[in-house]
């Protein structure tokens, strides 16, 4: 069963934060848990079709209550990429060094990618996805490097973690095919 999610009540300023009881503790605060009902809202889809491809990709809830971005990535009419954004305040992410996320999908490499109001790039981390396995992966925040349409930024300003306003999930790079990633979470770390 899965249910689509559509532009829900905003929960994102109602984080989940954690700390651990390890000598180095670990202070983090959910941006999705959707078991927490943390990070459902305020998604939206954006393909390829803003530049004429046919690329289709779906977010929903499976019966396991996880995200589950789906679809199938074409490179017709020169197009090549899907994604889905959560948006939520700036300075949300202030102070955050790394993320940590946990997926299962189906072998593809996919992108955790950031947005600023004040930038034209959008910053973006790969992260390789595992068959129908769940593996959890750390991304620090200077892996995230500036693009734009696809192409690199050499001399850009660096991500700013005060700034970022958008949270993106991509599949691109000429990964033709049906495509599908479920997010059990992912989580900002101090």
């Amino acid at each position: 069963m899965y249910i689509k999610i559509s532009t829900l009540l905003l929960l994102i300023p109602i984080f989940s934060y954690s700390q651990t009881n390890d000598i180095m503790a670990e202070k983090s605060f959910y941006i999705i848990n959707t078991q927490k009902d943390i990070g459902l809202n305020y998604w939206n889809i954006v393909n390829d079709d803003v530049m004429g491809g046919i690329s289709k990709s779906y977010l929903s809830l499976n019966d396991k209550k996880n995200l589950v971005f789906n679809g199938y990535l074409s490179l017709d009419n020169n197009g090549g990429f899907a994604s889905s954004r959560l948006s939520f305040p700036k300075e949300t992410l202030s102070g955050v060094k790394s993320f940590k996320i946990k997926v299962k999908g189906d072998g593809n490499i996919y992108k955790l990618r950031f947005r600023q109001n004040n930038r034209r790039a959008s910053y973006s981390c790969d992260f390789q996805s595992l068959k129908n396995e769940w593996v959890e992966i750390n991304l620090n925040v200077d892996e995230f490097k500036p693009y734009w349409r696809g192409y690199a930024y050499n001399d850009y300003p660096s991500l700013e973690v005060s700034e970022i306003n958008s949270l993106g999930i991509q599949i691109s790079d000429k990964q033709e095919g049906e495509f599908q990633l479920e997010v059990k979470y992912i989580k900002a770390i101090y």
